[in-house]
């Protein structure tokens, strides 16, 4: 008998040989980053069978099984703080497509639980749906179960549904009990000290329908789930996810870079290395799948989590970067299951340095920013206050209490955590649920629909038939002249948007309903799944379902496009010779009259570079390359060399587009036949869009000539400006450039000499206070650096006991602008007041801030109509101060 699986590794294979050894086809985890717009990131090991259950794609294989990575954030205040909360988690799932159903899968859940990971059936609770008789008679008279220890369950527990309508049915869980000594009287499984839930099955069964009728589905479905971690804290006796061999480890590195040991430390200590443990295995998947650090979508959720990392990393005193440690830990712990992790080990460290720098720079403005609430010398830090900290610069909590406990302050607790809790609930709202019901008029008729058959790569003419019509966001079986359309055909030489190239362009020609001809014009395609949808407006006649076209796609604009996608190829193929073989797309955009590329790369390309690139790639378009096409195997094509998207999907079958000895690439798009085709290419810019990503946007082809006659127009009208030829324009630039500094230090210099000279008369105002002498006075028309100038020239004639206080306005046209300034001699200073405080609490009156040094200090305001008050309240407070 084989020895029972232990270690995460030998879980997940059991399971998985398990399920294989029954006729289901293994299927490899699918991307963090699902090919699905209703949700960003896997959230469910069924998500990559969402189609398939909801019957838009054919089935892989009557049976299923995978081990699915995932990730959610939705409850990440509990990571670390509970016994198995996680944001990364592996997802082990056994699926029937219209295949086995209920008594299968309870029958061999059983077998996997007790006979394979050795669970003693003493150990087992079992819940069902309060209402599914058949699942509790199969899990006691066919499997067995002691009848007290199966427990019926609500709807809100044990009843799956995919949205308010949709595919739905009822569900049984498998628990673990700790102790089970307790005996079966009473068992509560909400208690999670005594009980774990390890597997679900659902038994997806019905179709729910508005009025909320449940309808037998026709073909049912399995869909199953255990959590790899939590078989794994169950088979390996400890007393949380966090101490299994899938997690410790990286507990481990963390602890050895702080320098403390883990079974020592008090629960907060505790918390934060799981913190990190946890993060660490998340952070480096969702960056071997394509997602950089940014502040939306993906991006967002990379960045919190990578700072939670880091924030934690310092509450244990980690005070240098160590980050690239614990990717170098991930992935050690995790390439032997996820071996592209190895093959994006550069990335990974490098976006994960990156970003760490970047939130250390992050974190010293949000001290700063404390320091300016701190300055205005609150009762209490709210609680909106404290979250902003927390949440917008990664301030930790505990740390804004320490400061404010030193200042004599308190942080209002209950404030924070009630605006942790609307976040809470935000990120709930947005990221729980997997939401499979369909939402519009065309995606009803897009599911509802043959997937349409793409006639474009040879034809840009063809005969076609309607077969579905949406006029105005209703589905419809007429259309009149005027009317915004929406049509699917059966056929189409139209090429529909995707992989970054815009959908065709063109029109539609017929009969028409009243037999009178109609004519559309389509102004874009896109594809709702495997069906185009056409876009336009009909322009003549009258359109129905069932009528007979003809499709013309713009040959001009067709064209265009194919000279684009080409010339997109080629750019990629010229960055991996010219600046790093390992760089990768990161997303494109093929239009008409442009091209942008965006790809993976640490730092700017330089001008020499881009010169370079741009001349391959003009010498590869005159060396006219013709272009092979053809279709072979995924694992063929990567093989031959082929360049894939990272984190795209194919199929099992892919069309490779071959610039023989420059690029093959993994590509469904329109290309030319032959690189002479472009013409011309031309690189119009290059620029940042996030951390490590960068982007050239260009133009080829015909568009080109409409960029140089552009340039050419701006260059003659700066000839005719600077009287000058084309060659001469940079020179002159310059030269007026040089002019313009020169002229301005001198009226800088005339300025200040003005301002010296308007003080030199004020000296006279001030006022002897004993061994003081006070000035508070307005001078206009002064700018800040001239005012500080002329503070600094009247303390100094007036001696070590000057308070100088200036106030004024830039432009006394301007009301939004105030200038303040303090000079204190060194006996003022001695005396107690320092320059930069006072002149910033005198600054808040004309609704400002500022400081500086305890001599010389600036401020600003925003309101000048309140200068006289607060040039009052100066001179008050420094008569107050030093009498």
């Amino acid at each position: 008998m084989a020895a029972t699986p232990r270690t995460g590794v030998e879980i997940r294979q059991a399971f998985l040989s398990f399920y294989e050894q029954r006729g289901h086809t293994p299927m490899a985890s699918a991307s963090l980053v699902p090919d699905d717009p209703t949700v960003l990131l896997t959230i469910a090991g069924m998500l990559p069978f969402k189609p398939v259950f909801l019957g838009q794609q054919q089935r892989p294989a009557p049976r299923a099984t995978s081990s699915q990575k995932c990730i959610r954030t939705n409850d990440i205040e509990n990571v670390g703080r509970t016994a198995r909360h996680h944001t990364f988690f592996e997802m082990l799932g056994n699926f029937s497509f219209g295949d086995y159903f209920k008594e299968q899968a309870i029958q061999w859940a059983w077998e996997l639980s007790t006979g394979v990971f050795g669970l003693s059936p003493n150990n087992l609770v079992v819940s069902v749906f309060r209402e599914d008789d058949e699942a509790e008679a199969i899990w006691r008279d066919v499997v067995g179960v002691n009848p007290r220890r199966i427990i019926r369950m609500d709807e809100a527990d044990n009843f799956w549904a995919s949205g308010p309508t949709g595919p739905c049915g009822p569900c049984s869980e498998i628990y673990y009990d700790f102790r089970p000594e307790l005996g079966d009287d009473g068992i509560d499984l909400e208690d999670d000290s005594r009980f774990i839930e390890f597997y679900n099955l659902v038994f997806m069964q019905y179709n729910r329908d508005a009025a909320g009728t449940l309808t037998p589905l026709a073909a049912r479905n399995i869909d199953t789930g255990m959590g790899l971690e939590r078989m794994a804290q169950i088979l390996q006796g400890v007393s949380n996810n966090y101490e299994t061999d899938l997690i410790y480890p990286l507990i481990e590195t963390a602890s050895s870079l702080a320098g403390i040991d883990y079974r020592s430390l008090d629960d907060k200590g505790k918390t934060s290395l799981k913190v990190i443990g946890d993060h660490s295995r998340a952070i480096t998947q969702l960056i071997c799948d394509g997602v950089t650090a940014s502040n939306l979508g993906r991006g967002y959720i990379l960045r919190r989590l990578l700072r939670r990392v880091v924030r934690h990393g310092r509450l244990l005193g980690i005070d240098k970067p160590f980050l690239t440690a614990m990717g170098e830990a991930a992935i050690a712990l995790m390439h032997d299951a996820y071996p592209q992790l190895d093959e994006r080990r550069e990335v990974i460290l490098a976006e994960l340095a990156r970003e760490e720098a970047r939130f250390l720079e992050t974190l010293e403005r949000g001290e700063k920013l404390l320091a300016e609430v701190l300055a205005a010398q609150p009762r209490q830090i709210s609680g909106a206050q404290a979250f902003e900290l927390y949440d917008t610069y990664g301030f930790p909590l505990e740390l804004t209490e320490e400061i404010a406990e030193e200042h004599g302050l308190t942080v209002d607790l209950a404030g924070f955590e009630a605006a942790m809790e609307a976040q809470r609930q935000r990120a709930k709202a947005a990221a729980v649920s997997i939401d499979l019901t369909l939402q519009g008029a065309i995606d009803q008729v897009a599911a509802a629909a043959e997937a349409t058959a793409f006639k474009g790569y040879d034809q840009l003419e063809h005969p076609c038939c309607v077969v579905a019509l949406v006029v105005n966001g209703e589905p419809a079986e007429r259309a009149g002249a005027g009317d915004g359309v929406q049509l699917v055909l059966d056929t189409t030489p139209f090429y529909g948007e995707g992989g970054g190239q815009v959908g065709d362009r063109g029109l539609l020609s017929g009969t028409g309903a009243g037999g009178d001809g109609v004519i559309i014009s389509i102004d874009s395609v896109t594809r709702n799944r495997s069906v185009f949808v056409h876009s336009g407006r009909i322009e003549r006649g009258t359109l129905a379902v069932g009528d007979l076209l003809n499709a013309q796609v713009d040959r001009t604009c067709r064209r265009r496009a194919q000279a684009n996608h080409t010339a997109t190829h080629l750019l990629q193929a010229a960055l991996k010779q010219v600046v790093d073989p390992g760089i990768g797309q990161a997303g494109s955009l093929v239009d008409f009259d442009r091209l942008r590329f965006d790809f993976h790369c640490p730092r700017a390309v330089t001008a020499a570079e881009l010169e370079q690139i741009e001349a391959l790639i003009n010498g590869w378009i005159v060396e006219a390359h013709d272009l092979q096409v053809r279709s072979m195997a995924i694992e063929q094509a990567k093989a031959a060399g082929a360049v894939a998207m990272f984190g795209e999907k194919y199929a099992d079958v892919v069309r490779v587009v071959d610039v023989p000895g420059v690029s093959m690439e993994l590509c469904g798009g329109t290309h030319v036949a032959n690189t002479a085709e472009i013409g011309l290419f031309k690189i119009v810019s290059e620029s940042g869009v996030a951390a490590g990503v960068r982007r050239i946007e260009a133009v080829a082809g015909p568009a080109v000539l409409a960029y140089l006659n552009e340039r050419d127009a701006v260059v003659r009208q700066l000839g005719e400006r600077f009287k000058a030829q084309p060659g001469e324009i940079v020179e002159r630039v310059v030269a007026l450039q040089d002019e313009l500094k020169v002229t301005a230090k001198a009226l800088a210099a005339a300025q200040g000499e003005l301002a010296v000279a308007k003080a030199a008369a004020l000296v006279a105002q001030a006022e002897a206070r004993g061994a003081f002498q006070l000035l508070v006075a307005r001078l206009d028309g002064v700018d800040g650096s001239g005012l500080q100038g002329a503070a600094q020239g009247l303390a100094d004639q007036l001696g070590d006991g000057a308070a100088v206080v200036l106030g004024g306005l830039p432009d006394p046209a301007d009301l939004g602008k105030v200038i303040l300034v303090a000079a204190f001699g060194k006996a003022v200073i001695a005396a107690g007041p320092k320059a930069g405080a006072f002149i910033g609490s005198i600054a808040k009156v004309c609704g400002g801030g500022g400081g500086g040094r305890p001599n010389l200090a600036q401020a600003g305001g925003r309101d000048g109509a309140a200068l006289d008050g607060a040039l009052q309240q100066a001179r008050t407070q420094l008569v107050e101060l030093l009498a």
